[in-house]
């Protein structure tokens, strides 16, 4: 059942499932699914001005600079403002916090709920070595929880499968190191303002979602 009005930020270290987890929430509430990973690997792929400086970032596994994904972001934002939204991806560092507050209160919104979801850095390194992607519908595998009906092909649009450079193991482990460094203080950010949830992210997809939902309701 659509929540309207509802706005949520989800929070975990790469490979925690937020993605997986913030599609289905949306579509579950009826939210508009706003994931800045998304954003960029179309700007990359379109090769835009914005899509070329934040590549070399992506590559590397670094943050993209606060400014290129705010004005992202804002855009988005306008393009339907009659829905909640979930965002994921963003915040990652206290400043983009702030920031984020700042964009949100200039549109008269505030943040009702801010899920974090915990899981073991050792599993995510695991989780994304099996990880692969569709690069035309962006749909998301993994070789050993959400398989494909013929191996290597997406199931939605029949497109080969491949496996993103940043999902590389020594690219992980320095993305899991930026995260440690500047986005696990955002627990303590929200935690003071209130709204945040933290979910054990270690089990079924469907146990954690099912924990998500009834956190939200």
């Amino acid at each position: 059942m659509p929540v309207a009005g509802l706005h949520v930020i989800i929070l975990g270290a790469p490979g925690s499932g937020k993605g997986t987890q913030a599609a289905r929430i949306a579509k579950r509430l009826g939210l508009r699914h706003l994931s800045t990973g998304d954003m960029l690997r179309e700007a990359v792929a379109r090769k835009t001005e914005l899509g070329a400086e934040a590549e070399s970032y992506m590559k590397g596994g670094l943050l993209v600079p606060d400014d290129l994904i705010l004005g992202l972001i804002g855009e988005e934002l306008k393009k339907d403002e009659t829905r909640g939204w979930i965002l994921d991806g963003f915040p990652r560092t206290l400043a983009q916090a702030e920031a984020l507050e700042r964009l949100l209160a200039g549109r008269g919104e505030t943040i009702d709920r801010v899920l974090d979801i915990e899981v073991d850095p050792e599993l995510i390194v695991k989780r994304l070595a099996s990880r692969r992607v569709c690069p035309k519908c962006k749909a998301v595998y993994n070789l050993d929880t959400i398989k494909t009906k013929v191996r290597g092909t997406c199931d939605l649009c029949g497109e080969e499968l491949v496996k993103r450079p940043d999902d590389e193991e020594e690219t992980v482990r320095r993305r899991l190191r930026v995260y440690e460094e500047q986005t696990a203080p955002l627990i303590d950010f929200y935690r003071k303002r209130g709204g945040l949830v933290r979910v054990p992210g270690a089990g079924g997809i469907e146990e954690i979602f099912a924990e998500i939902i009834r956190v939200l309701k």
